[in-house]
């Protein structure tokens, strides 16, 4: 499914992109998606409501902020999983790039469904990783911050 110009599709019913604008959001709802996962901060897109618009084209919302490697955490990780199983598919996830939506699918693999680190890597990579891949990285070799380990 190519919703918006450079979307990936990296598992059934995902599509992970960047920033989003307003003159992407009617192309969103038109092109099947019903829901929309932002990782991004209302700061990175001053003048343009996000929530407002793509739920005034009937589309679900949802905004969990990812600053970068800080929020790296296993409380996010969580929530992302479970924003991830609760939309309703086709979903869309983004962030500026993508980097911050890959780092997230590459913990959760690592840290929720046992993926060893390589794996989780390659998933975070189909997801748009980049960037954050050696704070990703040291984050599975370490496990989840306040565990014991992986």
């Amino acid at each position: 499914m190519q919703v918006i110009e450079g979307a990936k599709t990296p598992a059934p019913g995902v599509v992970v992109t960047g920033r989003l604008d307003v003159d992407d959001v009617a192309g969103l709802r038109d092109s099947g998606i019903r829901h929309v996962i932002d990782l991004t901060l209302d700061g990175e897109t001053p003048g343009f409501d996000e929530a407002a618009a793509v739920r005034a084209q009937g589309m679900g919302y949802s905004n969990l902020p990812v600053r970068g490697a800080g929020d790296l955490t296993l409380d996010k990780v969580q929530a992302f999983d479970s924003l991830l199983r609760q939309s309703p598919r086709p979903v869309l996830v983004h962030c500026a790039s993508g980097n911050r939506v890959g780092a997230m699918a590459a913990l959760r693999a690592a840290w929720l469904e046992d993926r060893p680190l390589e794996d989780a890597i390659a998933i975070g990579r189909a997801w748009g990783l980049t960037g954050l891949e050696d704070a990703v990285r040291m984050r599975i070799e370490t496990g989840p911050p306040g565990n014991a380990g992986p």
